[in-house]
């Protein structure tokens, strides 16, 4: 199972991101867990310097920035492996 984390205040980005996220899992029939991370004290413990953060299995994919959907599925694609 995929674990997918968002980390952001809830700003509108973050909130797309999350929104983007969870209609790739749910188009593809994926089996993940996405979490909303929103306490700023955890984002520096997980790599993340900007929002909005996507880390997939634990390991910091993006941040920052809102990547194309294109590119978010091939990176949980590639984790899925």
């Amino acid at each position: 199972m995929l674990k997918i984390q968002v980390v952001g205040s809830g700003c509108p980005s973050c909130q797309k991101l999350e929104a983007v996220c969870r209609e790739i899992v749910s188009e593809n029939q994926m089996e993940a867990e996405i979490e909303k991370i929103t306490d700023f004290h955890q984002f520096a413990d997980l790599g993340i310097l900007l929002t909005p953060g996507l880390l997939i299995n634990g390991k910091v994919a993006s941040m920052g920035k809102i990547p194309v959907k294109a590119t978010i599925k091939s990176w949980l694609d590639a984790a899925n492996q």
